[in-house]
This record gives C-alpha cells, structure tokens and sequence, in this order.
C-alpha cells in the first residue's frame, strides 16, 4: 500500500512538473510571438527634461494614446509598443507641436535632438523608414512651392502679350517644372515597395497639395479628384494613417472650390460618393463610421444636396446594414428632403403667440414659415436662437414667419428661454419624445425648416446667418 501510495504520489508530482513545463513554454511561445511584433522608440532631447510625453496612435478619425513617459533628467526617454500592422504614430506634448513618426514591425526608431516642437534639431539616428519620411518631408514643400512659383510665372509668359512671344523662357518654365515633378515621384519610386511609407507619402502628398493646387495649379484639379476617387476607404492602412479625416475633407473641399459652377459641382461630388460607397458597402464598420462623418461634413458646409444623395444612396443600399443612430439620421432625407411636405404641427399644450387662436401649423397665414427646433439646455441655440428677434421684423415684413419649438422639459425653462422672443414658441414638454421632433426626425438641436404656403419644404437652413442671406437674395433683391 505504501508503495502504490508512492508510487501514485510521484505520478501526481510528475504531472504537476509537467504542466508547469508546458505552461512555460507556453509564455515562452507567446513572448516569443509578441517579441516578433514589438517596437522601440528611443529619444534624447535635452532641452526636454521633466516633461510628459504622449505617444498616440490613429483609429480612423480618431486617435488613441499609446502609452505617456516622462523625460528623466538625461533628456532621455523611450516607448516599446507592439506593431502587427504598420501605422502612424506621434508624439507630443503639452505644447501640442506633435511629430510624426512612422510604426512599423522590424524598424527601431532612435532620435536626437532639443525638442520635438523643433524638427529641425531633429536627427534620426536609426529608422530606415522614417529617415525616408522626413527627407521627404522637408524635400516636398520646397519643390511645391517652387512648381507654385514656375505656375504664375509660366502664365505671364503665355498669357501677357508683352511676354508670350518669348518662347524660349516659356520653354524652359515648362520644362522646370517637369524636372520638379520627375524629381518628386523618382523619389516614390526608388522606396523599398514593402515599406509602409512606399504607400503612406502618395496619400499623403495627394492630401497635403490641395490648396497649393487650387490656387495656382488649377490644371492639376481634374487629376487630382480623379486620384482621390481611387482611394480604397475600407483599406486598413489608410485607418491607421491619420490622413483619413484630410482625405474626406480636402477631397470635397476641392470639388467645391473647383471653380465649376453650384450645380457642376454638386454632381461631381455625387461621382465621387458613388466611387467611395463601391469600397464602403463591402465593410460596414467603415460604412458607418465614414459615412456619419462625410455626412457631418457636408451638413456643416451646407451642401445639402450633395448630403442628401449620400443619405438616400446608403439607406436604399441592401447590400449592407448600418447601425440605428445613423439610420435615424439619415431617414430625416428621406421623410424631409426638399420637395416633400412638411408634417402639420399641434399646438396642445403652451403656445407662446399673439395670435392666442392659432392651433396648427397649417392655420399660419403666411407666404413663408421657418420652423427652428431648440431648447435652452443646447448651447449653440443659446447663440443662435436669440439672433432670430434681430432679423424677425425684416422677415416679417417679407413674409415669413418664425416659428420656435421647444425640447424643453419644463414651462419654467421654456417660458424663460422664450420670453424675450417676439415670434411664435411652443413646447409639449417631450423633449426628444416630442411627437413633433419625432415627425420632423429632429435627431440633433438647432434645426431649421423653412416651408412655403403650402408647407413644402424649401431649405434647411444650417445657420441664422444662412437664413438671412436667403432672405437678402431671394426675397428683398427679388430673385425669384
């Protein structure tokens, strides 16, 4: 019996060895897998002793923090991270000058210098992918502006008859300018194809020459849009690049100051909608997120048929979901778009009015009503809402009538908010509950209708600004 007891009990021990060897090898496996993906970033800046660094990375549009250090009191300081896939990263600190720098596995990063709000002092001692980034980026301004200089130059000489017959300068203004462009791309060109910034500095030259290219190289804009078209929006690489947000911006920022005409311009960005939605429906989590933000995008510049085409092209798309909010938000184009016929309203509860026997929106006698949703909890319409009693009387007197609805919770707060207002207020206390926000898919405050007599909608105005200037061109210059 002893002996099957020690026997039983040097088998349990055997066993417990054995586990534990393979719990080891087990860590060692995953240190060994982790080790493979791990990167260094190793920095010396004198002049920076004592303050925190942040390191930051891109999610889409957004960032996200890393890890945050502070410099010992050599200068010194250094981050490890874990790069499976290659992106951008930056560091920076309380003064908000932040360097870029470039993550990818295998590629150790070492720099030298004062401060990282001074690139210039900035020497990169180990990184082959980022001594490529920052040659390129102190090389390519230099040659835009240049190519800028040589643009207004080569149209003096071809376009001012006192210099057009000078073919011989035009000729080399011309052929400067190709040797620039020949320079910058050999540089591209020449990258190992399997580093990350092979891909990363087109994009990003494509992003930065925006506004050089529209003032001086308005030539280049067809290209340009065409280029940006081509962009993969669901590409992985892009969403860790930070130049997502740039790419969505500067791309429409162009099509709008292309110097085509409203209406040009409006189909031009329909095009470029449909070529981003032939990448975007395969993904949806970038559907969602880059389709909320182009969205925003367009409202905030008030190209509002450009944003409801994006509206109703993605809710009529059956080949992908989007999550609920967005849904919501997008609806309001479909039930709301201009054309459509504006909800009639009750006035139940507290109306603030003159006209104390007013009890529908439909029984407002007036060529024009402007319907503005608020509350005084919303900050925007704190400043925006009260501008209403500055113009009111100049619209009155053309016809239209304001009519203010309330997500205010409480009389007290309502009937202090709208007190000073000399147009018409309502609130049924509901809040975003409120049947009337819910008809009119009010999904954010302020937010504006103006109707015609009938209730047809005919803007949605974004501002009261905008509003004015609708009225100063259509109805007091008569441009009817």
């Amino acid at each position: 019996m002893k002996r099957i007891g020690f026997s039983m009990e040097h088998k349990s021990l055997h066993k417990a060895g054995l586990n534990q060897w393979i719990l080891v090898l087990f860590v060692l496996q995953v240190l060994q897998a982790s080790l493979a993906y791990s990167q260094t970033l190793t920095a010396t800046f004198p002049s920076m002793v004592g303050e925190l660094v942040r390191f930051e990375t891109f999610q889409g549009i957004q960032s996200r923090t890393l890890d945050s250090v502070k410099v010992d009191a050599t200068g010194a300081f250094t981050f490890t991270f874990k790069t499976d896939k290659p992106a951008i990263g930056y560091l920076i600190t309380a003064a908000n000058k932040p360097y870029f720098v470039i993550l990818d596995k295998n590629e150790r990063i070492r720099l030298k210098g004062q401060h990282i709000g001074y690139p210039e002092s900035i020497q990169i001692m180990e990184g082959q992918q980022n001594q490529a980034f920052a040659n390129y980026a102190a090389q390519h301004p230099r040659r835009e502006q240049a190519l800028s200089a040589w643009a207004y130059l080569e149209k003096i000489y071809t376009m001012d008859s006192l210099f057009a017959t000078q073919e011989v300068p035009a000729k080399a203004i011309q052929a400067e300018k190709t040797r620039i462009k020949k320079e910058d791309q050999a540089y591209l060109d020449n990258l190992n194809p399997t580093w990350y910034v092979s891909w990363y500095l087109p994009i990003r030259r494509l992003v930065s020459d925006v506004s050089t290219i529209a003032q001086y190289r308005t030539e280049e804009i067809p290209k340009t849009i065409t280029a940006f078209r081509k962009i993969d929006y669901t590409d992985e690489r892009l969403y860790r690049s930070g130049l997502l947000k740039d790419a969505l911006e500067n791309h429409f920022w162009l099509l709008e100051n292309s110097g085509r005409s409203l209406d040009s311009v409006f189909i031009e960005m329909k095009v470029s909608i449909d070529s981003m939605l032939l990448y975007l429906v395969k993904n949806e989590t970038r559907l969602n997120e880059i389709t909320d933000y182009l969205f925003d995008l367009l409202e905030r510049h008030s190209l509002f048929e450009a944003s409801e085409y994006l509206a109703l092209k993605v809710l009529n798309e059956s080949s992908c979901t989007i999550n609920s909010d967005l849904a919501k938000q997008l609806e309001t184009y479909r039930a709301m778009k201009k054309g459509n016929t504006a909800p009639d309203m009750d006035f139940k509860v507290n109306l603030r009015s003159s006209n104390t026997k007013i009890k529908k929106l439909s029984e407002i006698k007036s060529p024009y009503t402007l319907v503005v949703f608020g509350a005084s909890w919303c900050e925007t319409c704190k400043e925006e809402v009260p501008k209403i009693a500055n113009f009111y009387s100049k619209w009155k007197g053309k016809g239209v009538e304001v009519v203010f609805v309330s997500l205010d919770e409480t009389k007290e707060d309502f009937e202090q908010f709208t007190q000073p207002f000399p147009f018409i207020s309502y609130c049924d206390y509901g809040k975003w509950n409120s049947p009337i926000a819910t008809n009119y898919y009010v999904f954010g405050t302020p937010t504006m209708f103006l109707l015609d007599s009938k209730r047809e909608i005919l803007l949605r105005p974004n501002s009261i600004s905008q509003m004015d200037a609708w009225v100063d061109w259509y109805l007091v210059q008569g441009n009817k």
